[in-house]
């Protein structure tokens, strides 16, 4: 059987890289932005952005932003590959979440995540502290249900689309002065969206997204950008029940689901055990509780990375992953 492991950049065709250019003058400030709850107000483009999380900075810098970035953090990969250029000269603050004092020691005045929990309390900073000091913040739409983020603590009622990226790009486009840019890449990340799904259609197998963890695993639930994934190629989340996007589940819980096909997280980080690929396929193999797993005796597998998982612009390489994989396997045809 066939092992497909994948990846997003090197399975795709590459975002067009972008250069740095000026305002385009097409937004007109100043711009209020309602964002997740709050009205933020823009009296000019940023000129000094932390963004504290990959998808964030990947998204500013396909839209190119590189020049305005003052540190980055939070990352679970490496750099989209067309991306490594614009990246490899702003400066990264952390791996994971910086502290407040480092974020303030770069003296922005936009912050902006992909994750709410960097603005929950025990967080980053709350987004009222950076208010105070006169910081404009900002969080990603998929991260937001009902005026909620749903990773600071809120709970997901509505089926993520790819709609909340897509308006994501939009929002950071005009607040960057940069519009017509937003709209490119829209139009990119949807031309290839529809051809990865044109010849797919895998309505006949279930899956379950793996995340990170060896002793309780984190999986996708049913409302999340993985989910997402799954119903786009017309596959069945055997976890779909669960409303958390990402919840941990047990062992015993995964035998009994039983899915065709494992999607395996491969993160470059080194948080848990588990985070890596083969530490993943080899706790499958050997364990007692899941080495008679459908998907493992038959070896379907197919990896993706953490931020193809998440929801962000390598979603779309996820997607492209994902179709792939599933048409190696008999029956996805």
């Amino acid at each position: 059987m066939l092992l497909a492991v994948l990846t997003g950049c090197g399975a795709s065709e590459p975002v067009p890289e972008q250069t740095t250019v000026a305002g385009e003058g097409a937004t007109t400030y100043p711009l209020v932005v309602e964002n997740c709850g709050e009205e933020v107000t823009f009296d000019a483009a940023p000129q000094q952005v932390v963004s504290l999380d990959q998808g964030s900075t990947e998204i500013l810098l396909s839209l190119g932003l590189q020049d305005r970035m003052v540190g980055t953090a939070s990352w679970t990969d490496p750099v989209r590959e067309n991306l490594e250029q614009a990246n490899a000269d702003v400066p990264r603050l952390a791996e994971e979440a910086p502290t407040y004092e480092v974020v303030m020691g770069t003296d922005p005045d936009f912050v902006t995540a992909s994750f709410g929990r960097h603005f929950a309390q025990g967080g980053v900073a709350e987004r009222s502290r950076f208010a105070e000091t006169g910081i404009e913040s900002y969080l990603s739409p998929t991260d937001c249900d009902n005026g909620m983020s749903i990773n600071g603590g809120g709970t997901r009622t509505n089926a993520l689309t790819v709609d909340a990226l897509y308006q994501e790009i939009r929002e950071l486009a005009q607040i960057f002065d940069v519009s017509s840019r937003g709209e490119a890449l829209i139009e990119e990340l949807e031309a290839r969206r529809q051809a990865a799904l044109e010849d797919i259609e895998a309505s006949g197998l279930s899956v379950a997204f793996w995340f990170s963890d060896l002793k309780t695993p984190y999986i996708a639930g049913g409302l999340g950008s993985a989910n997402l994934l799954a119903t786009e190629v017309g596959a069945v989340n055997v976890f779909a029940d669960l409303d958390d996007d990402w919840p941990a589940t047990t062992w015993e819980t995964f035998v009994d689901r039983d899915p065709d096909v494992l999607v395996l997280g491969d993160l470059s980080r080194e948080r848990w055990p588990g985070d890596q690929l083969q530490e993943k396929i080899d706790f499958l193999q050997t364990d007692p509780v899941t080495e008679n797993l459908t998907a493992v005796t038959d070896e379907r597998f197919i990896a993706l990375h953490g931020a193809e998982m998440n929801p962000s612009i390598q979603m779309i390489d996820g997607l492209e992953a994902l179709a792939e994989g599933l048409q190696s396997f008999e029956g996805a045809q």
